[in-house]
């Protein structure tokens, strides 16, 4: 059920139906009444509830993490919307727990107090700086040897300079100096200085003509047209048909992106694929040691929420072609409904040749091309920008594609060859860091249970089986609990993981299936006794595997901000489950390693990466012998 704004009244909705600005106003509703929201209540995170999976009615229920800046303690609150009520609440103790994640209106306070602070303003008197030219970016604190900070939200404050508004901050940071702030008894706790550092002098601003030069006046237009229209279909609001895909899109102010009963037609029924999509978490360790940025570790979903930060999109410019835009809802601090308008863009593009065939014998010259489905958001964290891109394939593939854009995070750069940072611009460096994210993939192939198999490739030595030393072949390896299933990926072997339905059969016998395709690349480098290695365990393997449950939703647990670890994956498989033949949820975990180019700045170009899902005798034959020439008729024409 959800209320009509034109009757007030509770009416059926789907249980995938996106959360509306009507819903978020009951939600906000109930917790007043029930006294759980004065003036000093901050909402840190409002999302819908994925559907109970053994309910058979629909229920409409929201998730609320509620933050008191009186100090008093937070409050993990579930609200029925359908039955406006509260359906649960916990008190956290945060010094247990961790704390929520940061308030955007706390990003302001770490500046203002640092502004004030004589510790602070000393610093940058010695830097004959002017303090109302400082920026400080609010940055999570981690967890480290500060018995201190426990129970209490912590940011740290890393300091630049701007010349003027339109001035690239990011090209002057004031190294040498950072700032502890306690946000709720608003205190510096602590301002460390350990001495002036040339702040570089070049500007960095991307748009000056003194570094673009000459626009290029080389590039003719590309029209993307589409006269007869998309040929995808979107039914109340978020359901997408498209081709022979079936599947429902969501939006969650921490995940973004995601994406519900995803299925493909065979043989004129849906065969149910993915019960959930999205990407749990995101984190980008750094790997510079010194003493000012040894800490810098940011949960961009878990700490901010990267859903939130979403940017409304414009068309021409961050999309092309038949365009169809979803406007998610979310909540503000103050319980408030805001829409972000043109939060979500889908649309379908070319994708190069599909299938193709010069046959000698028959004389047939067969030509089909490819197209995919895009479904895509933009957010930016701070300095940086990241698209997450869903596509889905004419052949069954599914596959997600980070994009990573934006200004990457600057220092000063001591100079020669230092082994933790690249230089971007004369003494201007740029930490070593990673972009770390994890999937979270709930199978149901056939709607059924999972078995998941790891796929290594062997090599056959020369012997009476292989006489000429040609043969090679393939092991797969079952595995059956959570221990075995704890795996990096290997190149070297071209591992891939199967996973397959063991009650459905294709029509030679063997279970249906779809294999996952890693990219490969370094999981988490930190050293595994490092604070950060502790907190995000989940990045420092490829692949885990639990089974499906309605609590266990994030990699890393609920509450990560300030959690001195071990909360989520490295927990739940502790109890060493069984995995083989149950509903089972694949977590992949896939990232870049960024060591900064000159290229990269003053803005980066844009890079990329993720995984495929391809089906692996999912289908009794090719899915795409019924796609059509490019063009009506018998041929291709030049």
């Amino acid at each position: 059920m959800t209320v009509d704004s034109s009757t007030g009244q509770l009416v059926e909705t789907s249980p995938y139906a996106m959360a509306t600005s009507e819903e978020i106003a009951v939600v906000r509703e109930v917790l007043a009444d029930a006294g759980h929201f004065p003036d000093t209540a901050r909402i840190a995170y409002l999302g819908l509830e994925d559907p109970i999976r053994e309910a058979t009615e629909v229920d409409r229920r929201y998730r609320v993490f509620l933050l008191d800046t009186s100090g008093a303690n937070p409050k993990d609150i579930v609200v029925s919307v359908t039955n406006s009520k509260i359906e649960s609440l916990t008190t956290l103790d945060t010094a247990q727990a961790g704390e929520l994640p940061v308030l955007e209106e706390e990003f302001e306070v770490v500046e203002e107090l640092l502004a004030a602070d004589p510790r602070w303003l000393e610093a940058l008197a010695k830097r004959n700086l002017d303090v109302t030219k400082v920026r400080v970016a609010p940055l999570s604190a981690g967890v480290f040897e500060y018995p201190e900070e426990v129970g209490r939200r912590i940011l740290r404050g890393l300091a630049f300079y701007q010349n003027f508004p339109e001035d690239s901050a990011w090209a002057h940071p004031i190294d040498g100096l950072v700032g502890y702030v306690d946000v709720t008894n608003r205190s510096v706790d602590q301002v460390i200085d350990l001495g002036a550092v040339p702040i570089p002098e070049e500007h960095g601003n991307y748009t000056d003509p003194e570094l673009t030069g000459p626009l290029r006046t080389t590039q003719k237009p590309i029209s993307i047209t589409q006269p007869e229209g998309a040929s995808f279909s979107v039914e109340g609001g978020n359901h997408i048909e498209w081709e022979k895909w079936s599947l429902d899109v969501g939006f969650d102010a921490r995940e973004g992106l995601v994406l519900h009963n995803i299925s493909f037609e065979d043989k004129g029924q849906p065969r149910r694929i993915l019960n959930r999509a999205s990407i749990a978490e995101m984190v980008v360790p750094y790997g510079d040691p010194s003493p000012v940025r040894s800490w810098q570790n940011y949960f961009d979903t878990g700490e901010y929420l990267v859903g939130q930060y979403a940017n409304s999109l414009e068309l021409g410019c961050d999309c092309l072609g038949e365009i169809h835009y979803i406007s998610p809802v979310i909540s503000n601090a103050r319980g408030e409904a805001r829409t972000i308008r043109n939060g979500i863009c889908m649309h379908e593009e070319d994708w190069s040749i599909l299938s193709k065939h010069s046959d000698l014998w028959t004389g047939i010259n067969y030509t089909r091309r490819n197209r995919r489905m895009v479904i895509s958001f933009f957010t930016t964290i701070g300095n940086y920008d990241y698209g997450f891109y869903w596509y889905l394939y004419l052949d069954g593939t599914i596959e997600f594609e980070a994009k990573a854009t934006g200004i990457v995070f600057t220092s000063a750069h001591p100079g020669g060859d230092y082994p933790y940072a690249s230089e971007m611009a004369p003494g201007l460096g740029a930490p070593f860091h990673q972009h770390l994210f994890g999937a979270r993939l709930d199978f149901a192939l056939d709607g059924g249970p999972g078995r998941v198999e790891e796929e290594d490739v062997v090599r056959v030595k020369t012997g009476p089986e292989n006489p000429r030393g040609n043969a090679f072949t393939r092991k797969r390896t079952v595995f059956t609990r959570e221990s075995e299933a704890i795996r990096d990926a290997d190149s070297s072997i071209g591992r891939t993981w199967v996973i397959s339905n063991p009650e459905s059969e294709n029509r030679l016998g063997h279970p249906v299936a779809y294999k996952l395709h890693p990219q490969g690349q370094p999981t988490l480098l930190a050293d595994e006794g490092s604070s950060i290695h502790r907190r995000a365990t989940f990045a420092a393997k490829a692949l885990w595997v639990t089974p499906a449950t309605n609590e266990e939703r994030y990699p890393t647990g609920d509450f990560v901000n300030q959690h001195s670890g071990g909360a989520g994956l490295p927990e739940w498989v502790k109890k060493d489950r069984k995995i083989d033949g149950e509903e089972i949820v694949v977590w992949h975990t896939f990232g870049l390693t960024h060591f900064p180019r000159p290229e990269d700045w003053p803005i980066m170009p844009v890079d990329t990466v993720g995984f495929k899902l391809r089906p692996e005798g999912f289908f009794d034959r090719s899915p795409v012998l019924d796609v059509p020439l490019p063009t009506p008729g018998a041929s291709c024409h030049k």
